[in-house]
């Protein structure tokens, strides 16, 4: 390839991307993607010959652009997902362009990922011993963390890798707050933890998890023959923002020789603003955390981090050998591979989060989240003042779940409604929230986690609300008996995984 047609390539898709997120602000929300679109991206052939580069940009611009989640629209309050930091952008494509792997050998990148990791546990209030590793996502750094708590913790009783392994393994026991993210019970089952040792602790009125019924279940398990291994604090709890109390979870887990996990994906930097700050009293003393850089930091899609206090658990965990990957050096660093399950591992991730940081400064972090917290209140203050609104839940990370007021459904039937008006809103393409369980209750839930979001954007929220709540009204009045109009057309994704 001519070195000028990659620049002439490069330089028109600079051009587009730019044009592209200047656009979105004006454009919809989302758009629905026609059947037979889907059905052609799906079952295309790959033909003979190749084709130009120049193809690569009418291709996405023509059929992947038009079509987003959504995520990049100012008003899009739908999920934790945060539009693309233009720092993250350049600085993909330039590790894409190096094309490290972070896992074996030694490069730039590979030192550049210790130290980002080491700067974010500290923006996370961590000891200065801490370290870890980033990966996909707070799934996997959950996994990782579970399989962690694991080993650490069969390691210290002796159990070894015979009949005491097994016998042991069979009997431990994880604790969660029963509002904790899906993907906690699903790294239970991939370490082999059947739901039946899995604990959801109740929660209390604020929806954080309750230490007193945390004790009483592990008590209780303890007398059963069970081991309890590990409980896992949320921050930021996904449905309502809630931040579950560490010191006494952290206190009880030291006295029953349990690890303490806090799932911080979304709220793991809380203690970098004054206002939260008290709710992390402790959470230097957790064993380890999930922390999201692409959710409340706008690093690209692709960037989570599981830090641990002592990274050594890490090594103890995951490091394997083999004849083919040996360090070159005796004094060489761990490899990252050692730190997790990924052998190749992509340098995208450092570079975006690190140019990320650099770009905000430790001011410019917490002015962001700060940013996310004026706005869910001033959302939480004009449903309020609304007097067809009503909050439910929410806080004190950037959430608002809400509910109408002025309908005489009860029970399934305002379940029922609230899923319509979430559809409405989706459809409309406006403006986009999903719905969410709350008390046995379903009801609209707004995140704020988009650092383009500003206040008008919250009164076209609510605009969208009402006026798909008067619709629906009208299209109920006018139907006859039997199904909603809307029924047939789908319903909205809820932050419970049902639909």
């Amino acid at each position: 390839m001519h070195p000028k047609v990659l620049r002439d390539e490069l330089t028109a898709a600079a051009e587009w991307v730019c044009q592209y997120l200047g656009q979105l602000p004006e454009a919809p929300v989302s758009r629905p993607m026609p059947g037979h679109q889907r059905a052609r991206l799906r079952d295309a052939p790959l033909d003979r010959t190749g084709g130009e580069l120049r193809q690569i940009l009418d291709f996405v611009r023509e059929e992947i652009a038009p079509f987003p989640t959504g995520n990049g629209h100012p008003a899009f309050f739908a999920w934790i997902n945060s539009p693309p930091a233009p720092a993250g952008l350049i600085a993909e494509l330039l590790a894409s362009a190096i094309n490290a792997t972070c896992g074996m050998g030694e490069n730039a990148l590979m030192d550049l990922e210790r130290g980002t990791v080491r700067t974010l546990a500290d923006l996370a209030g961590l000891p200065t011993t801490a370290g870890g590793v980033l990966t996909s996502g707070g799934s996997m750094a959950n996994l990782l963390a579970l399989a962690t708590a694991r080993t650490w913790f069969l390691t210290r009783r002796g159990s070894g890798d015979g009949p005491a392994y097994d016998r042991d393994h069979a009997r431990l026991t994880l604790y969660y707050n029963a509002q904790a993210h899906m993907s906690v019970a699903k790294a239970a089952a991939c370490i082999g933890i059947p739901t039946h040792r899995l604990r959801p602790i109740p929660s209390d009125a604020h929806h954080r998890l309750d230490p007193a019924a945390l004790r009483a279940a592990v008590t209780a398990d303890q007398a059963a023959g069970f081991l309890p291994f590990c409980t896992v604090t949320t921050l930021g709890t996904t449905a309502t923002g809630a931040v579950d109390p560490l010191e006494p979870v952290t206190a009880l887990c030291r006295s029953t020789g349990m690890w303490h996990h806090a799932d911080g994906a979304w709220g793991g930097l809380g203690a970098m603003v004054p206002a939260l700050a008290h709710l992390y009293q402790g959470v230097a003393d957790v064993d380890s955390m999930t922390v999201d850089p692409h959710k409340t930091l706008s690093v690209p899609v692709g960037c989570g981090a599981l830090l641990v206090t002592d990274p050594e658990h890490l090594h103890t965990a995951f490091a394997h050998r083999a004849s083919y990957l040996t360090p070159g050096e005796p004094d060489t660093l761990p490899w990252l591979s050692h730190s997790t399950i990924e052998l190749t591992r992509p340098g995208t991730r450092a570079l975006a989060l690190w140019a990320t940081l650099h770009h905000l400064g430790r001011d410019g972090v917490t002015a962001l989240l700060q940013h996310y917290l004026t706005l869910a209140d001033r959302l939480r203050d004009k449903i309020t003042a609304s007097p067809r609104l009503e909050v439910v839940a929410g806080g004190p990370w950037p959430v608002a779940c809400f509910r109408l007021t002025d309908t005489t459904a009860t029970g399934p039937e305002a379940d029922t409604l609230h899923t319509r008006i979430a559809h409405h809103v989706q459809t409309a393409g406006r403006a986009y929230l999903a719905t969410v369980t709350v008390d046995d209750r379903t009801v609209l839930r707004a995140c704020l986690c988009n650092y383009r979001t500003r206040e008008s954007d919250l009164d076209l929220l609510l605009r969208e609300v009402l006026e798909a709540a008067d619709s629906d009204r009208a299209e109920l009045s006018d139907a006859p008996t039997g199904d909603h109009p809307s029924a047939a057309a789908g319903r909205p994704v809820r932050m419970d995984g049902a639909v």
